[in-house]
Order: structure tokens, then C-alpha cells, then sequence
């Protein structure tokens, strides 16, 4: 990677070095020369008459239920900062979810600054870095400068897209430093914003910020639920994508699957929305399996949970569980017809005014069915379930909320959310699983090392609810076909 020149400007005055200003000693110095002559014969690249970014309106409402909840309030919400990955390189940025929830933006260091107009009201400022300073030579000598980085816009250009008046992030710190009256700041994002704030603020008061913000996300707006759909849809195309491929998975491992849906959510969208699962054989029956370094075998299952996350930051999560041949045997689709039918029992319970455990409650009762007519677990159903026994095969909840976190809403209260009513709008998936680990000497031996979950992202209607995912078969039968037709 190239290497850049030794900055002039003071070290106070440059965001964090990078692996590119780490020097190699050839560039002690810079000439007048030199300098002046970067400073000069640049054209003006100012954009004019920008068009507001899609969800514009939509922040905007969001900041005003928000302004609501906390009149007379100073309220403080940072997108972060790079993180180091390994000595001087930085993972991808990505802004946090509460920033970009209300402001649609997705630079870093930015952050979003309610300031009270009365006891009601507030006005809001996007504070932003500017654009790289020519005069300086800001922006060829930092890390971050626009020539090693890319352009980015100005405040000008950031007011027209946003719909938010925009400042000099700069000058952030030394205001809030000297700030009077209540305050408050979503923590966990900004070391300096937060340190400027120290004296003024309290965990308990920042963390009521943090659980409203949360549970504003709970119901989605009409743009939300079309960038989840967008979401589903590459998701259901970076499936097929690795049906296509499972021969050379086959020949390699578990992570060529990974890099295959990789490839289609970096085209279509931003990113996976998290690690994705690609777990072939016995490795199905660990949740979380994101090492995928793993043997992709005919005759076993392989089990993907992957999502793609849009370009505003919305993501999908959905599971199926394939037969890598093509073709279930029949303990696997014995196994696998279960699931489905504890899926089908949970996302029938998706209705409004219905409870959020419902699904679960609903999959859960199909699933401890099963156990006790395999001879699992001794009955009747009821005990099974009073006592929890089904939980050493089903293990996890049957779903959670979604939107711009896999895990969305996270920190809402348990009265808002697991305890709480559904209504329309609320994006949830819908996901039972059975794992029987390759050591468990309490079930059949030919029942070892099969793991099946079956997940979907369901939309609540008006009326009851839309599979958002629907376009990715999930009855047996259906899947055997699908697979044919991708593979043939």
C-alpha cells in the first residue's frame, strides 16, 4: 500500500493516523515548493441543487418523537469512530444505529445535536467533518484526507441531502465542554464527545435515551419496511447464488459459501448484517458457527444464516437448511418436517394484537410434540414445556425484532418487547430449531450431528402478517426442487 508524505500540519490539528502515514524515512521534510504547489490549480467541485436523501421526511419524524420525549433537553447522538483492526489499519466504518436511525447519514465522527428551544422544542444540528482543507494540505497529508480516502461532502452539500442545518464537528467538544443545563448522550460511540460531557451527564439518564431510542424502532415506517424488503430480496438472491456453487464448496470448504453471499451483499447493498453461518454437517448444531472453515459433504445438511444489509443499513436474517446432495434422507427430513412445522405454527401466531411470545409459545408446543412421539423425552407435553426439557434440542428463542441491527431494538424495555403487544409495522423473524451435537448419547445415534433451523422475516399487517422471504422455498419437497432447478 502506498505510503504518504510526513504531514505538516500539526499532530493536534489531524484525524488518526493510519497505516499510511506510518513513514519509511524517504520523506523527512516537504519543500515550499512542493507544498504551495498542492495548495493550488484545483477545481471547484461544489454540488448544487442536491435532492434530499429518501428517508429525509422520515428522520425528520423521528427527531420531532424524539424532541417530544425529552423537552428542555440537550441531546447528544454520535455516529463513532474508526476502530483499529490490527496495529494501524481500521475496520469498515459503520455509523451507529441510533445516528443513522435519525439522521439517514453514515459518516464518521459525525454526530446529531438536539439543542432545546424552550421547554418544548428542539433544534437539530448535524455536526460533520468538512471537506478536506486544500490550504493546509489537510487533504493529501492526513490518513483521512479526501485524496487517500475519498471525497466527501461539504457542509453545504450535507444540509441539502440531510434536511439538517450542518457544522464543524471540530468545534463540537469545546461547546459541550462549556454547555449549561441537562444533558444527554447515547454512550458507547465517541470517546471525546463523551469525555467533553463527562461531568454533565449520568449513566442512568443516558441509558432512558438509549431505551427510547430503541423502542422507537420497534414499529417501522413505511421507508423501513421497503428497505427491509430490498434487504430479503438480495438475501434470496445470494441464496440461490450458493445453491449454484455448493460443487465448488464441496471441493473447498464451508467458506467458499460464505464468500459467495458475501459477494452479492457487497454488490447489491452494504454489507453482510452480520457474520454469516455457513455450517455444514455436525457444525449445523452450533448456533453461532461463523468460523466456516469447515468440510462441505454430499449426504449432510448445510445449514445458512446470512443477511444482507442495505446501503441505509436495514438488514435481513434468514436461515434454511439445505441437503448438500440435493436430496434429504429420511431421518434428516424427518427432522427437517418438524421444524417446518413448528414454523408454520409460529408464523400463523404472528398477528396483531397478539402477544410477542406467541410464535414462540406456538413452536415451541410443536417441537416438544415431536420430542415426546420420538421417545425423547418423557410426557405429556405440557410437563415437557412447564419444565423446559425440550431446551437441551430447540436451545434458543424462536425469533426477535429486525430492522437497521439483526438484533433490533435490543435495549427496549421487557414491557415494550418480549411482554408486548404486536401491531403493524413490527418486522420480527421467525426461526425454531432443532440440534442433536454429534455427542449426545441421549437420542439415537442416527439423529447425531443434524442441525436444523428454518428462519423467516416476517412483516405484521393489518390483518395478520407477510412473509417478507416467502420467495425462498421452505417445505421439503419445495426445497429438493428448488435446488434441482438452481443446480440443473
Amino acid at each position: 500500500m502506498a505510503d504518504e508524505l510526513t504531514p505538516e500540519t500539526p499532530e493536534e490539528e489531524q484525524p488518526k493516523k493510519t497505516h499510511k502515514q506510518r513513514k519509511n524515512g524517504l520523506y523527512p521534510g516537504l519543500s515550499d515548493e512542493l507544498a504551495e504547489n498542492m495548495r493550488t490549480g484545483w477545481a471547484d467541485t461544489e454540488l448544487h441543487g442536491l435532492e434530499p436523501i429518501a428517508q429525509a421526511a422520515h428522520t425528520a419524524a423521528r427527531r420531532d418523537a424524539l424532541s417530544a420525549s425529552f423537552p428542555g433537553e440537550r441531546l447528544v447522538v454520535p455516529a463513532g469512530r474508526l476502530k483499529t483492526r490490527s496495529n494501524d489499519t481500521e475496520y469498515p466504518f459503520r455509523a451507529s444505529t441510533e445516528y443513522a436511525y435519525l439522521t439517514g447519514d453514515q459518516s464518521e465522527n459525525g454526530v446529531l445535536v438536539l439543542e432545546p428551544t424552550g421547554d418544548t422544542g428542539h433544534s437539530a444540528a448535524i455536526y460533520l467533518l468538512p471537506r478536506s482543507d486544500r490550504e493546509n494540505g489537510e487533504f493529501w497529508l492526513s490518513g483521512q484526507g479526501e485524496l487517500w480516502v475519498g471525497r466527501r461532502h461539504s457542509l453545504a452539500e450535507a444540509e441539502q441531502l440531510l434536511g439538517i442545518p450542518a457544522k464543524d464537528v471540530r468545534t463540537l467538544a469545546d461547546a459541550l465542554t462549556e454547555a449549561t443545563g441537562p444533558v444527554r448522550i447515547v454512550r458507547g460511540h465517541d470517546e471525546v464527545i463523551e469525555a467533553a460531557l463527562t461531568d454533565k451527564v449520568t449513566a442512568e439518564r443516558d441509558g432512558e435515551l438509549r431505551v427510547n431510542l430503541s423502542e422507537a424502532r420497534v414499529v417501522k415506517d413505511a421507508f423501513e419496511i421497503g428497505e427491509l424488503q430490498k434487504a430479503v430480496d438480495s438475501t434470496v438472491r445470494g441464496f440461490e447464488d450458493c445453491v449454484k456453487v455448493l460443487d465448488k464448496a464441496e471441493a473447498t470448504s464451508e467458506r467458499y459459501i460464505e464468500g459467495t453471499f458475501f459477494l452479492r451483499a457487497r454488490v447489491e447493498g452494504n454489507d453482510v448484517g452480520y457474520g454469516s453461518i455457513c455450517a455444514a454437517g455436525p457444525h449445523a448444531c452450533t448456533l453461532h458457527w461463523v468460523r466456516n472453515d469447515g468440510p462441505v459433504r454430499p449426504g449432510e445438511l448445510l445449514l445458512l444464516d446470512a443477511g444482507v444489509e442495505t446501503r441505509s443499513l436495514y438488514t435481513a436474517d434468514v436461515t434454511r437448511t439445505l441437503p448438500i446432495n440435493g436430496r434429504f434422507t429420511d431421518i434428516q427430513r424427518k427432522i427437517y418436517d418438524a421444524v417446518y412445522e413448528a414454523q408454520e405454527a409460529g408464523i400463523a401466531a404472528v398477528q396483531p394484537g397478539g402477544k410477542f411470545r406467541d410464535f414462540h409459545d406456538a413452536s415451541q408446543h410443536v417441537l416438544a410434540e415431536k420430542l415426546v412421539e420420538w421417545g425423547l423425552v418423557e410426557g405429556p407435553v405440557e410437563r415437557v414445556l412447564e419444565l423446559g426439557l425440550q431446551r437441551r434440542w430447540t436451545l434458543h428463542g424462536t425469533g426477535h425484532m429486525l430492522g437497521m441491527d439483526v438484533h433490533d431494538c435490543a435495549a427496549a424495555r421487557t414491557e415494550a418487547y418480549v411482554d408486548g403487544t404486536l401491531e403493524p409495522g413490527v418486522c420480527l423473524t421467525v426461526e425454531p430449531g432443532l440440534y442433536f451435537q454429534a455427542d449426545d448419547l441421549t437420542v439415537p445415534e442416527e439423529y447425531r450431528g443434524i442441525g436444523v433451523r428454518i428462519e423467516d422475516d416476517i412483516l405484521v399487517t393489518e390483518d395478520g402478517n407477510r412473509n417478507l422471504s416467502a420467495a425462498l422455498p421452505r417445505r421439503s419437497d419445495e426445497v429438493e426442487s428448488w435446488m434441482a432447478a438452481l443446480k440443473g
